[in-house]
């Protein structure tokens, strides 16, 4: 079978993803994408771009595999598709957070990018999601949405899209961290390896160690994560707050020094207010690393709450207790089981998963009548 992914974001996790399922799959994956900025003119406009790239493509796929950064209403009204076109959520546009400077918002225009979600997710034939916590949060932002207009809401929408929808887990290319293992012989690192985002909730994270440092509780520090130009207020000053414990404060631009720096870390406290699958956790995970996350967003799914309600917290007091008790008192198991939890989303197992279910939706979908 010949699938096809559209990606007009092609950065980051989104090209990870892309990339590694075509890397991985048993199926001929082939990736019509473009660079990965200007986000709003992407989701306008890529469509457009694309489809003109699209004609040119000697590529006849099977199936079309979009994301959620397409405009697929335009894009297939451009191509006119003989095959099956199915559609992967990263992120969403109605309970992803957004940055209360951006003047969308503040002109109230931010309701444009739902609207392409939502018709994406009318036009195409199936739609994916990274996570349950992902589709059931979708599913309630999507009804809130549309709410919000004046008449002809078309609620009833909402269950023929629950109905051509699935959870699909990110897939994660994990073994090529095996090479760079490496022991950390000083005190214990506390890792960051997010962006540095709003969403991600750093101001908690810093204010957290700076409780910990007060206490004299010693550990050092690595802050990873993709920068910004404009760098958040609280990271400009954790550079100075924490220069003493502080063994790493960037970007790693080599993913060597990356994944050394994660199988050296000891504990990863997590603070985010939003996150629908969370790569980088299970990346740390994979790499030893002692999660400690919120009873919140995903996570309790995903990293089985009830077989480890150890590593999860519900104030940030508790987050500091469990921390300091780690640091304290040799906690620490390198060797943990929670790897395992990580290792069941590498790409060695996703893709032959990937390949099954949308084998199988390509044979499936002549049966399915969709009626509006």
């Amino acid at each position: 079978m010949k699938i096809l992914i559209i990606e007009p974001f092609f950065t980051g996790s989104h090209k990870q993803w892309a990339e590694g399922y075509q890397k991985h799959s048993s199926q001929e994956v082939d990736i019509l994408s473009l660079p990965g900025r200007f986000w709003k003119w992407r989701m306008h406009g890529g469509s457009v771009t694309l489809a003109k790239r699209y004609h040119k493509m000697k590529f006849q796929p099977d199936l079309i595999l979009a994301t959620d950064m397409l405009n697929l209403p335009v894009f297939q009204s451009l191509i006119k598709p003989s095959c099956p076109v199915a559609i992967y959520f990263h992120e969403n546009q109605f309970t992803y957070p957004w940055s209360p400077t951006d003047n969308d918002v503040k002109h109230q225009r931010d309701k444009h990018y739902g609207f392409i979600n939502y018709s994406s997710t009318l036009s195409a034939d199936h739609i994916y999601f990274n996570s349950q916590f992902h589709l059931e949060s979708f599913f309630t932002g999507l009804e809130d949405f549309l709410r919000q207009f004046p008449d002809y809401r078309e609620i009833h929408t909402i269950e023929k899209i629950k109905a051509k929808s699935s959870v699909l887990h990110l897939g994660l290319d994990l073994h090529k961290f095996d090479p760079f293992k490496s022991v950390n012989n000083t005190k214990p690192i506390i890792l960051w390896n997010h962006r540095w985002e709003l969403d991600k909730n750093p101001d908690d994270f810093f204010k957290v160690l700076q409780i910990l440092s007060k206490r004299g509780v010693d550990f050092n520090l690595v802050v990873l994560g993709e920068e910004f130009k404009n760098e958040r207020t609280c990271f400009t000053h954790a550079r100075t707050n924490f220069d003493k414990y502080i063994l790493q404060f960037g970007y790693s631009h080599s993913f060597d020094e990356y994944a050394q720096w994660l199988w050296k870390a000891a504990i990863l406290p997590v603070t985010s207010n939003q996150d629908f699958f969370g790569a980088s956790i299970m990346e740390a995970v994979y790499c030893n690393t002692i999660p400690l996350l919120p009873l919140r967003l995903t996570y309790p799914n995903l990293f089985q709450v009830n077989q480890n309600p150890e590593i999860f917290y519900q104030s940030n007091e508790e987050l500091i207790d469990k921390l300091e008790n780690l640091l304290d008192n040799n906690a620490i198991v390198k060797g943990n089981n929670y790897q395992d939890i990580a290792k069941n989303f590498d790409w060695e197992i996703m893709a032959p998963i990937y390949d099954e279910t949308l084998e199988k939706l390509k044979n499936d979908l002549h049966n399915r009548k969709i009626e509006w």
